[in-house]
């Protein structure tokens, strides 16, 4: 800590301001969400105009999809640019410095000030790169990401469209973020760009095998490729999550976690920009508002792998002691849902939330914990460790679920037994952190102002 530093006297105007916003953006974007997705659905709008002509109810339901989806990616691009905020945060903390603190309360508004620095900051295109896909090829990063949020289920009812094919069509829509790379990458003209974008098309395509290998596990638990009825295949509680109820599935939802983050490039598998051999990998050329393009898909992209993770083992939205059944009956007869039915959407919502969060909160962590591995040892743990694995893990729930079949109880015992086996690590975890922050208690850092 430098010995001129004086932690600064927050007015009392800016702290309010802060906190309003903190706590007001996220809960006006998620009760947007909550209140628009069932009240936009095409059965709905049809209940509540009854007598309007087709090319009206068209039209409205063309207006509620693009409202829906201007909602959906407003949540990714607010999102974004918090957790950009909070993982600067977290990362002063663990390497003992401050961070971010002087726009607003706590450093909050230094997202929005990186956003519009990054908005008026000029645009320069090489002069000999491709200047049409150099311009293009963000847009299909972000595209790619943006389809995502078609499927993924906020709440009970909080979904924009629930396809039977849900899975399927996430792991289909992303591959535009690949392609978004590899044009980035060969458009700039540049042999770092160039190279970063090959690393990451080797990376993204090697790591989707297990990852798409691991889906299959809670698809045939499920049997079902639609996202909600994965959901609903399981309980609130944790012992009826997918995660604990299939000694295999426990081992797939670390396969999925870990090869989900090396496809976001994330740390310890960030190589595409590794800055210490390929500048800023492929996007060592971009600037300003298509830079933050990709800096925007690839933050936004922890909630996108926090939210399947959720989904596909950890129970989604499914709130302790109600069953979706029960949800479904309060919803009553008439074309609006009643009041108790809104309650529980809402409650989804948060207990949805709670799950991604904390599986963001895991990723950042992990950022600040890990340091970059080499890239034969990504490909090494990919091809040689995750692929057998999430195989083995495969054909283990094939004879599982048909053990189910004739003994339903073995899958009781199992979630019981990996739910306590879970608590005891977590708690042993716990421990060890503690005692790791109590052995730096004793440096001098003043963190009057964090």
């Amino acid at each position: 800590m430098p010995a001129n530093y004086a932690p600064r006297y927050t007015p009392k105007l800016v702290v309010a301001i802060t906190l309003a916003a903190a706590v007001g953006i996220p809960i006006a974007i998620f009760g947007a969400i909550t209140v628009a997705t069932p009240l936009l659905k095409p059965a709905t709008l049809d209940a509540l105009l009854p007598s309007a002509t087709p090319a009206a109810r068209t039209a409205a339901k063309i207006a509620g999809m693009a409202l829906l989806g201007l909602l959906m990616v407003t949540f990714g691009a607010i999102f974004s640019g918090v957790i950009v905020w909070w993982e600067r945060r977290i990362a002063g903390r663990m390497q003992s410095r401050i961070g971010p603190n002087r726009a607003g309360y706590q450093g909050f508004f230094v997202w929005i000030c990186d956003a519009v620095k990054l908005v008026l900051k000029e645009e320069l295109i090489p002069k000999d790169a491709d200047a049409l896909l150099f311009r293009a090829a963000p847009y299909f990063v972000l595209v790619g990401f943006a389809l995502t949020f078609v499927v993924l289920p906020f709440g009970h009812s909080i979904i924009v469209a629930d396809l039977n094919v849900g899975i399927f069509y996430v792991t289909s829509v992303t591959a535009l973020v690949v392609v978004g790379i590899l044009l980035s990458g060969w458009s700039s003209n540049s042999k770092w760009a160039l190279f970063g974008g090959m690393r990451s098309a080797a990376q993204v395509i090697s790591y989707e095998i297990p990852a798409g290998v691991a889906i299959f596990i809670p698809v045939a638990m499920a049997g079902s490729l639609s996202m909600q009825d994965m959901i609903r295949a399981q309980g609130g509680l944790p012992w009826e999550w997918f995660i604990f109820r299939n000694p295999a599935a426990f081992i797939a939802f670390f396969i999925l976690f870990i090869s989900q983050l090396a496809e976001a490039n994330r740390t310890p598998f960030d190589l595409p920009e590794a800055e210490s051999e390929l500048v800023a990998g492929y996007l060592s050329e971009y600037s300003g508002f298509r830079f933050a393009l990709f800096f925007l898909v690839e933050f936004g992209n922890i909630w996108v792998l926090s939210a399947i993770a959720t989904t596909l083992f950890l129970g989604g939205w499914q709130i302790p002691f109600v069953s979706a059944a029960a949800i479904d009956a309060a919803r009553g007869a008439g074309p609006l849902p009643s009041l108790a039915w809104w309650g529980w959407q809402a409650l989804s919502v948060v207990v949805f939330g709670a799950k991604a969060f904390l599986l963001s909160n895991v990723v950042v962590w992990l950022r600040w914990t890990l340091p970059r591995i080499r890239i034969d040892q990504m490909m090494s743990l990919c091809w040689k460790y995750l692929v057998p694995a999430a195989f083995a893990c495969f054909v283990f729930t094939l004879f599982w679920q048909l053990a189910v079949g004739v003994a339903p109880k073995i899958e009781l015992a199992s979630g019981i037994g990996l739910t306590a086996f879970a608590a005891v690590l977590t708690l042993l975890f716990a421990r060890r952190v503690a005692l790791n922050v109590r052995e730096v208690r004793g440096d001098k850092y003043d963190f009057s102002n964090w």
